[in-house]
């Protein structure tokens, strides 16, 4: 498998895949898959197939990754979209993020459709992942519930060294507005809104929650920009920051960007309350497999569409380095395609 695996792998590298704009390797993902044997399908660009004798009584498993990419870093020295090989190496744009978890993923699949399974298995190589676009998971989800298809438990293809990831913290960003009145500087006119906002800030940097994740820690609140004025001799009217709140499953983010409201006298407003925080149980069949072959769970650092999977439990895990990716000559190991490969099949031959 690892063979077929590295050449559909080094087709998609080829075929640009620029979040949105990701038609050319959705063509190639349903071939892909409908020459071996999946009754694949296709909503927008994502593509994806449902393992024969689907069973509403079993138990579902989502095999999930993602065949957008980000825009190629300026520091390419190579051919972003030429997969080059090299010492045991597929160079290119998104063969580490998340091509390689695809195509895993995708020949797993297709080798475990031989044979009859104890749970249902539905395989999904989204778009729009790198921009949580409208048309990728978003979207994909409630698609195929309405085709009648329940999802109980899920695995999320991205480079994560094959650890399996149990948890992510969500994200909500905060658009601030302090108000005050303008006035003259040189007679101390006005209510000064760049003031309040100060004040606003130090009360977010200090900010403490009552609960706190038993996985995922504290909720974090930061301050990341901030704009005010408009010349130097007027007290400025307003004042505008930005919030960055990477939340937990200790509150929703609904009642997360309530409490900081009430904390403020600022307006804020949340541009989203959708990437939510993901925290699978510690006894999950997932996570328990993933212990039995010798991993280690850990909480990632970064988001991926599990943040849109809030309706299920599910683990992230998939070949290549996190650190490679979005950055300049990105690449992926052969033997980590292999190992991939390997490792999503043991899963998936132990869950019951």
């Amino acid at each position: 498998m690892t063979d077929s695996a590295i050449q559909l792998l080094s087709r998609l590298i080829a075929t640009p895949s620029i979040s949105r704009e990701e038609s050319g390797t959705a063509d190639i993902i349903y071939e892909w898959l409908k020459d071996r044997g999946a009754d694949s399908k296709r909503y927008y660009n994502n593509v994806w197939a449902v393992a024969p004798g689907y069973d509403p009584a079993k138990k579902t498993l989502l095999l999930n990754s993602h065949h957008d990419t980000v825009r190629p870093a300026s520091g390419y020295k190579r051919d972003p979209f030429n997969p080059d090989i090299e010492n045991g190496c597929l160079y290119g744009l998104g063969s580490n993020d998340a091509g390689a978890s695809a195509v895993c993923l995708a020949s797993v699949f297709c080798e475990l459709i031989r044979n009859p399974l104890p749970y249902n298995l539905i395989l999904a190589i989204t778009a729009e992942e790198e921009v949580t676009g409208e048309k990728g998971m978003r979207a994909f989800l409630p698609h195929i519930e309405e085709k009648g298809y329940r999802i109980d438990m899920g695995i999320v293809g991205e480079p994560t060294s094959l650890q399996p990831a149990v948890g992510e913290r969500g994200l909500v960003v905060l658009d601030c507005t302090a108000r005050g009145k303008a006035g003259h500087a040189a007679r101390g006119e006005g209510v000064n809104a760049l003031y309040k906002a100060i004040d606003d800030i130090n009360i977010l940097r200090n900010f403490k929650f009552e609960k706190e994740s038993e996985l995922l820690g504290p909720i974090s609140v930061t301050v990341t920009q901030i704009s005010a004025g408009k010349q130097h001799n007027v007290v400025p009217d307003e004042c505008n920051f930005t919030v960055d709140v990477r939340t937990t499953d200790a509150y929703s983010n609904e009642e997360t960007v309530e409490i900081l409201r009430n904390a403020i006298s600022s307006e804020a407003n949340p541009r989203s309350t959708r990437l939510r925080a993901s925290a699978i149980p510690a006894d999950h069949p997932l996570v328990r497999i993933c212990k039995e072959l010798g991993m280690t769970p850990f909480v990632s650092p970064t988001m991926s569409d599990m943040a849109v999977m809030s309706g299920f439990p599910t683990i992230k895990i998939g070949p290549g380095d996190s650190s490679r990716s979005h950055t300049a000559d990105e690449f992926i190991r052969f033997d980590e395609i292999s190992a991939g490969i390997e490792t999503y099949m043991n899963i998936l031959k132990r869950l019951k």
